[in-house]
């Protein structure tokens, strides 16, 4: 009988230890716009990959649809209640998520808005993106040294996402302008500016057949353009159809933003002249590191020198170099890829 007490002792102790472990396991949320853009599942793969070598409980949740706040804030709801230390969201609605991200920080929760910021930016503790700023600059600044002599008679077509003045649009935008010389005057504005190489902006929402019908609307203001920026890559590989309709497709430069991998086969194929490459792996898996380490030390993440987030990352892709701009081929581009 004694020696059953004992087994019986034991194993409730066991049990007791296993709790405690269990409790002990930090659960860190991910959620993210939606679970088909490849943006986002590149952004899941790592934080899967950093939580399994971190030993920490990963739960991931997405929007049925890009827009989708609602399923955001039920997931957000569900983290709280579960004990999470930390969430790691690409907000679909920066400003209708902030009321549901203060319940959670209210609760001890670390946030880390990924990608987007919230509206305002200090709704979040911290945000990890891209410098969209500097994605746009580094192409600007390549396309200015391409043409050389003729950047200053250039013909420039802007194709943004939408007429909303969104943050991640407008920083790219006015970044291109800027690194090709271009008086940006309100660097939070586009669409402000006075030179007359500006041709005109149109919108793409940033699809393919949304790049081809902006650049088809430029052409027919100025068919003698020859410089296009483009808000991401397949608006880029639309208005490159748009102008192979025409004839023009070796006429014109094409830049871009986003490192996705068929937006680099295009930079290898010759359709985009230069793109810059954002790191949405490396997003999510400082991510689950900085919450990995809160929920240790209580340490809260800070931002890069000279911004109010923290810095990622961006890489010129370009099969193009020119001299004095740092960039690296479509071959290792491809390596480092997404989608």
């Amino acid at each position: 009988m004694k020696f059953m007490y004992r087994k019986i002792a034991c194993l409730v102790a066991v049990s007791a230890l296993s709790s405690v472990a269990i409790a002990e396991t930090p659960i860190i949320g991910l959620i993210t716009k939606t679970n088909t853009n490849p943006f986002f599942v590149k952004m899941k793969e790592g934080a899967q990959q950093k939580a399994e070598e971190l030993g920490v409980d990963l739960r991931t949740f997405a929007g049925r649809y890009d827009g989708d706040n609602e399923a955001q804030v039920q997931a957000v709801e569900n983290l709280i209640a579960s004990g999470a230390k930390g969430i790691l969201i690409a907000p679909s609605d920066p400003a209708a998520i902030v009321p549901t991200i203060q319940k959670a920080r209210d609760a001890g929760l670390l946030v880390i808005a990924l990608d987007t910021p919230l509206s305002p930016v200090s709704a979040a503790d911290m945000t990890f993106a891209t410098d969209n700023f500097k994605a746009g600059e580094m192409i600007g600044q390549w396309a200015k040294a391409k043409l050389g002599d003729k950047a200053k008679e250039a013909k420039i077509a802007l194709l943004d996402l939408n007429t909303s003045q969104i943050t991640v649009d407008v920083a790219r935008n006015q970044g291109f302008l800027k690194g090709f010389g271009v008086d940006i005057k309100n660097p939070q504005q586009m669409a402000d500016e006075s030179d007359s190489r500006i041709v005109g902006n149109d919108v793409t929402q940033g699809s393919e057949e949304g790049g081809r019908r902006a650049m088809e609307n430029l052409l027919q203001k100025d068919p003698s353009l020859n410089l296009v920026y483009t808000i991401n890559e397949p608006a880029a590989a639309g208005a490159y159809e748009a102008l192979k309709s025409f004839g023009l497709e070796k006429d014109v430069t094409i830049v871009s933003v986003d490192g996705g991998c068929p937006g680099v086969r295009n930079i290898q194929d010759g359709v985009i002249g230069a793109t810059s490459m954002q790191f949405p792996l490396k997003m999510a898996s400082e991510g689950v590191t900085a919450i990995v380490e809160f929920a240790k030390s209580g340490l809260r993440p800070s931002a890069s020198n000279g911004l109010d987030f923290y810095d990622t990352g961006v890489q010129l892709i370009t099969d193009q170099p020119v001299s004095g701009i740092q960039s690296i081929g479509s071959k290792p581009g491809l390596s480092m890829c997404w989608g």
